[in-house]
């Protein structure tokens, strides 16, 4: 069993040798009723309780969370109607066909944005997103509530307004807010997280990104899609009424299909200077995070190795106690009555002579 107090021990220590030398001196000198030592004797154990869930008492093993608070993460979206092609498959989704399983891949991009922030927690988070421009959903910020509520919300492009999207159209605002972080906090290590599936569909090519290396600490970028492709829905703006019919494409009259471009992927991969990894169904980000290279991480007083929290078991049985002193003491309340001070009929007032 290892321990991890809420204060230092030698702040600890001393607190908790006064709370026995206490309890023990006041049992030692009076000889209290049995009922009374009970009381006595459940209250010290109220307070050795405390003082027990104060010191965070676990067990090896477990998934401890190592606070990265030294870090800024920038999450990098397509939003494209591409990120929502219905091949979001497991085992990498080669050969599952065009219609794929129906997952649509930001769904994924959505769980692996809460892994690596779950992974990551303690360091401050920025979401954006391209399509046919780019923006920045949410600055950089430690709330992972707002970071959450911006993700749930993250949709496609509304079908009507798209005009074909580029795969590097986030290269401006990126390169701005990773100046900004390091003008502001060059201290901290900036990693990048792209999430697409690097089909261009813009009449131009893609531009170069012309990132200055040295704004980029670490990332990956995280391909989503197969071979094959998967159909799309479209977006009619109405979150109230969601579209259920595909986008088709007009050289065919069918349904149009989006395709994985891993090739597309990698060389953004190669001017990030960051791996390439593709992301199924069901794959642990673990292995990815490893490979993301996030440098070096302050990182809090958690064992790394991982420890399982048992300070609410004597936190749990301090609350009954607490618990029993309070039905008592609202027992003996109700017990209390008022006491009403009258002199007896006919006897002179204090301080008064008869007939005075």
């Amino acid at each position: 069993m290892t321990f991890n107090p809420v204060l230092p021990w030698w702040i600890m220590g001393p607190i908790a040798a006064a709370a026995v030398a206490g309890l023990g001196w006041v049992l030692a000198r009076s000889r209290p009723a049995p009922a009374e030592l009970r009381d006595r004797l459940f209250r010290g154990g109220l307070v050795l309780l405390l003082l027990l869930a104060a010191a965070r008492p676990g067990v090896p093993g477990g998934t401890a969370q190592a606070a990265a608070t030294g870090l800024n993460v920038f999450f990098v979206v397509d939003t494209s109607s591409s990120i929502v092609a219905e091949d979001h498959a497991p085992g990498g989704g080669q050969g599952a066909g065009r219609r794929g399983t129906g997952v649509p891949r930001l769904d994924g991009v959505r769980k692996d944005i809460r892994a690596i922030a779950e992974d990551l927690a303690g360091a401050r988070y920025s979401l954006l997103s391209f399509d046919s421009g780019a923006a920045v959903r949410m600055p950089l910020t430690a709330d992972t509530s707002a970071l959450d509520t911006a993700v749930s919300v993250l949709g496609p492009q509304v079908t009507a307004y798209s005009t074909g999207s580029s795969v590097s159209a986030a290269r401006t605002v990126l390169a701005e807010r990773l100046a900004a972080a390091r003008d502001s906090h060059p201290e901290r290590p900036r990693l990048v997280f792209y999430f697409g599936d690097g089909e261009q569909t813009s009449a131009a090519p893609p531009q170069a990104l012309g990132i200055d290396g040295s704004l980029i600490s670490g990332g990956a970028v995280l391909g989503y899609g197969t071979r094959d492709g998967g159909r799309m829905k479209e977006n009619n703006g109405d979150p109230t009424r969601p579209a259920e019919t595909y986008i088709q494409d007009p050289a065919t009259g069918t349904a149009a299909v989006s395709r994985l471009d891993e090739d597309q992927l990698r060389d953004i991969a190669r001017q990030l200077a960051v791996p390439y990894v593709h992301r199924a169904a069901g794959d642990a980000t673990a292995p990815m995070l490893q490979k993301a290279t996030p440098g070096t991480l302050e990182r809090t007083g958690e064992s790394l190795d991982g420890r399982t929290e048992l300070y609410w078991l004597p936190a749990f049985a301090a609350f009954l106690l607490a618990l029993r002193e309070t039905l008592l003491v609202s027992g003996r309340l109700r017990e209390l009555r008022p006491v009403r001070l009258a002199s007896p009929l006919g006897s002179p007032a204090p301080g008064r002579r008869p007939g005075a």
